[in-house]
């Protein structure tokens, strides 16, 4: 049933009372806490006590219900008011608001995550709750096809922030109008005042000039915020409450106060505090639920049929990974995005194959990454690929997802001076460091269209953050199809006694083609593809070092920090016996040439690996 249009006294006076118990708890929590943001909490207070009485639906003792709303504090700093929230709907107790908030082995952590059921993704980072939100909508409007509202509450000083409008430029593009933004104005971020204050009106031409519609309202009028809510649920677009707030509302103390921010307010501060507000509530509320759930998504009953390859043949990897994508689309919960890049990242595909789960991002990483997130929130498995250089743009979009533990996986092409001419802006050269210090994520680097199709199939199940590196060039098929390419694992593609040369990606190609040249010297040279250059098959390097008297040449196409010489050295880090290494890698700055010649320039082609190898050898 929707929301009454005209509220009576004595719903609005419950929707008081509801407004200040959320003040109150946000600073008992925090003052017990001695620290945290009740400021930030109080000017949104009015707020989420209209939206959780009368207008999110949600069933706050099943969160796994696939009809439920979607609530995510994109302000992640005021937790103190979503933990208030939750206990006042029952979800969390009393007691653990006020002894657990920001405590050592709580889950009620500074800024939410999803160790909550009740928190789709970690937040904190500003900027990013709202590109979520968006993925989330997608999934609604467009594959679920179920009718949730996604409500996402913004601050204002994030809308300083680009990630921001690259959101409502695709909640236009998408028409998403199931989603809508609230953005608490109260005028004041961390240091002082905000870029644009109390200007409404320029925030009002902003959000019309990205295709949504703006509903300007007194965020601190209940009555007005109640049919601001009821207008954004039945609108035919996306659309953004804009609320005028006070921060630090309702305690005379602090309110309006730019020097408040990030505060808690000491004992006796917030014991006036409390009182001024009414003191201390039980109020427990029941909101609007959802309809009955509809049935989850059916697994996948077809087993994918990979791509096969002749062996000599030469392939790009990106290729095999367009290819592998098209044969993971018999999976219902596979979606692909890009960046505008797809016809040379080879998403393009997938997209002609099944155009109804492809999502164009066009040139905005940050929202590319976040709406794989959002798509993984409703029980996809989404792959987003863009050139290899381009994903440093999304990087804190791609460290939160790690803090999420969202399973999205991640394809970079062009990477290396391996592309050639391009140049050094194209050039993907510090992918593997940034995705290696990913929280729990996969790093991959494939050699050939086998063993990238494979791994392209085991990415689909991987748990947490996954990246695969693709190349631009073709290079010879080394495997078998039908291989195993286990993630964590590695390939012994040629033996040898006197020096292991280890590579990943294109490195192994030139470790074979200056393994041919040291035979022709006398020369046994072992080469080991390390595909899986996180987690790294420590066993095999073990057994390199035991095998070729601890004499490795590691070769990789990326700089020389945090890459694939990285992950050996840090492997080996705690070996008794003495290993003796040499790291060729990406030492200088790039230029342009053919691929040849910047593998040669850079120190990673055969002649130079030869050259290694002979010096231990």
């Amino acid at each position: 049933m929707e929301a009454e249009r005209t509220l009576r006294d004595e719903e609005l006076a419950g929707l008081a009372d509801l407004a200040a118990q959320l003040r109150v708890d946000s600073i008992r929590c925090s003052t017990q806490a001695g620290s945290g943001h009740p400021t930030s909490s109080l000017s949104a207070a009015d707020l989420l006590a209209v939206l959780v009485a009368r207008h999110l639906r949600y069933d706050w003792s099943y969160p796994g219900n696939r009809a439920n709303d979607h609530l995510i504090f994109s302000k992640g700093h005021a937790s103190p008011l979503l933990y208030a929230v939750f206990r006042a709907t029952g979800a969390i107790s009393e007691q653990e608001l006020l002894e657990c908030y920001r405590q050592s082995g709580s889950r009620l952590q500074g800024h939410p995550t999803p160790v909550l059921p009740w928190v789709d993704v970690a937040t904190g980072s500003l900027g990013q709750g709202l590109p979520v939100g968006v993925g989330i909508a997608l999934a609604g409007q467009y594959l679920d096809r179920v009718p949730f509202h996604v409500w996402v509450l913004c601050g204002d000083s994030e809308t300083a922030e680009g990630s921001i409008w690259e959101a409502l430029d695709k909640t236009g593009h998408f028409g998403l109008r199931n989603l809508t933004a609230i953005v608490d104005v109260n005028r004041f971020g961390q240091r002082g005042p905000t870029e644009l204050e109390w200007d409404l009106d320029t925030y009002r031409r902003r959000v019309e000039a990205f295709g949504c519609h703006p509903i300007v309202v007194d965020g601190h009028d209940l009555a007005a915020i109640d049919e601001a809510f009821g207008r954004a649920r039945e609108a035919t677009g996306p659309t953004v409450v804009l609320a005028r707030t006070v921060k630090g509302k309702g305690v005379p103390e602090i309110e309006n106060r730019p020097d408040w921010h990030g505060k808690a307010l000491e004992p006796d501060q917030a014991e006036r505090a409390v009182q001024a507000l009414g003191g201390v509530r039980k109020i427990r509320v029941t909101g609007p639920r959802p309809a009955a759930a509809p049935p989850a998504p059916a697994p996948a009953q077809e087993r994918p049929e990979l791509p096969r390859y002749e062996k000599g043949a030469k392939v790009a990897t990106r290729n095999a990974y367009g290819d592998a994508l098209r044969a993971l689309g018999v999976r219902r919960d596979v979606v692909v995005l890009d960046g505008e890049v797809s016809d040379s990242t080879r998403s393009d595909k997938f997209g002609e194959a099944y155009p109804d789960r492809f999502f164009e991002m066009f040139i905005a990483e940050q929202q590319l990454i976040a709406a794989a997130v959002g798509l993984r929130v409703r029980g996809y498995r989404p792959f987003a690929a863009t050139f290899a250089a381009f994903l440093s743009r999304a990087y804190d979009f791609i460290r939160m997802a790690g803090i999420s533990r969202a399973d999205i996986a991640l394809a970079g092409s062009h990477a290396g001076v391996e592309i050639g001419p391009d140049g050094p802006s194209q050039m993907g050269l510090e992918d593997l460091a940034a995705l290696r210090a990913v929280h729990g994520s996969t790093v991959l680097y494939p050699s050939d269209a086998v063993s990238c199709a494979a791994l392209v199939a085991a990415m689909v199940d991987c748990s947490g953050v996954s990246y695969l590196r693709t190349t631009r060039g073709k290079y010879p098929v080394l495997y078998d199809n039908g291989d195993d390419f286990p993630i964590g694992g590695s390939k012994l593609v040629r033996d040898g006694t006197d020096v292991t040369l280890i590579g990943a990606g294109v490195t192994v190609h030139n470790c074979l083609a200056a393994a041919e040249e040291l035979a022709r010297e006398g020369i046994d040279a072992r080469v080991v593809d390390l595909y899986s250059v996180k987690p790294i098959d420590r066993q095999r390097l073990l057994d390199a070092v035991r095998d070729t008297a601890g004499r490795l040449v590691v070769v990789e196409d990326h700089y020389p920090q945090g890459g694939l010489g990285s992950a050996v050295l840090e492997a080996l880090a705690d070996l008794a016996e003495p290993v003796r290494v040499s790291h060729l890698a990406v030492r200088g700055l790039p230029g342009s040439g053919t691929p040849t010649q910047q593998m040669d320039m850079a120190g990673i082609g055969p002649h130079a690996i030869v050259g290694a190898a002979r010096a231990l050898a």
